[in-house]
């Protein structure tokens, strides 16, 4: 009994973490290059209402994962501007950002959908792989999933292999240690920061596109709902490494996962305190851990030559 309730946890586990997965791989490579996107949520946010949109123009899959792709690297490019051309604090403009996401996906929600607010559009659908999903217990969880949730995990080893084991990992880290050492050495730090955060953006926006195209199909105001500052927490709770941001990704589903069920079975415990559990474990593990975690030096630093 024991192995099918957990099981069953896993099973919800697996695409709740997906979307957190984006968003944290994408923070790991650009806090890896000294710059920190408190506007993660906000990213999110914008790639789920234009993926929602995109998907009600085009009734294409591809079309709306693309729009919400655009639609993170749209948010990224205000924090680049902000940051890198006009010096602004990477910490103020990420909030800020997080403000004007809000704002403005709940102003288009109405004004530019319309009738369409409440239409669910076409969504994902699970692919299940031959023989692997009908594995006992866990076949179901791990392989029978839609197609963007197993690219999210097939992402970590992407990451870390492109971090750890490639030329641009090398320049990466350079910059985010000791970006005027990087310089003399050749590397163009801003250039190097600006791919970095761009590629966040893409992937924290692909991430919010499948908050809403993965499931109901439908946007609803503030639909990431604190999400983008927990991929930020499993960031620094996995110590700035892919794997280890895996690692704190699958904890915080895992109890998500679990006050799911806890309150579908009817427990006698407030349904508030199980909302909130999830976010008090992450709290306690980063209070617990964050005095031995060593950012990368220049993290959220500015350049200047």
């Amino acid at each position: 009994m024991t192995i099918e309730w957990f099981a069953l946890l896993l099973a919800a586990a697996v695409p709740l973490a997906a979307p957190l997965l984006f968003a944290a791989l994408g923070e790991v490579i650009s806090e890896t290059a000294g710059v920190i996107n408190i506007e993660l949520e906000g990213m999110m946010l914008v790639g789920a209402f234009t993926g929602v949109a995109g998907a009600l123009m085009s009734g294409d899959l591809i079309v709306a994962f693309t729009a919400a792709l655009v639609g993170g690297v749209l948010v990224a490019t205000l924090q680049g501007v902000a940051c890198f051309i006009f010096g602004a604090n990477q910490v103020v403009a990420g909030i800020v950002l997080n403000i004007l996401a809000l704002g403005a996906t709940t102003f288009l929600l109405v004004s530019a959908l319309g009738a369409d607010v409440t239409r669910a559009v076409v969504t994902l659908t699970p692919l299940p792989i031959p023989l692997l999903s009908d594995i006992p217990l866990i076949g179901k969880a791990l392989f029978s999933q839609n197609i963007v949730v197993y690219l999210a995990y097939l992402a970590v080893p992407v990451v870390w292999y492109l971090i750890a084991k490639t030329r641009f990992g090398l320049t990466l880290k350079s910059v985010g240690e000791k970006p005027a050492a990087a310089e003399a050495m050749g590397v163009d730090v801003v250039r190097t920061r600006w791919i970095a955060l761009l590629l966040c953006g893409a992937l924290a926006g692909i991430g919010g596109g499948l908050l809403t195209l993965g499931g109901l199909g439908v946007f609803t105001p503030n639909i990431t709902k604190g999400i983008g500052f927990i991929a930020l927490a499993a960031v620094i709770f996995g110590r700035w490494k892919p794997v280890g941001a895996f690692g704190a990704v699958m904890l915080f589903s895992l109890v998500d996962a679990f006050q799911i069920r806890a309150q579908a079975l009817g427990l006698p415990v407030p349904y508030q305190l199980l909302v909130a559990l999830p976010y008090v474990v992450t709290l306690l593990a980063l209070a617990l851990f964050v005095s031995k975690m060593r950012p990368p030096a220049a993290l959220a630093i500015n350049f200047e030559k």
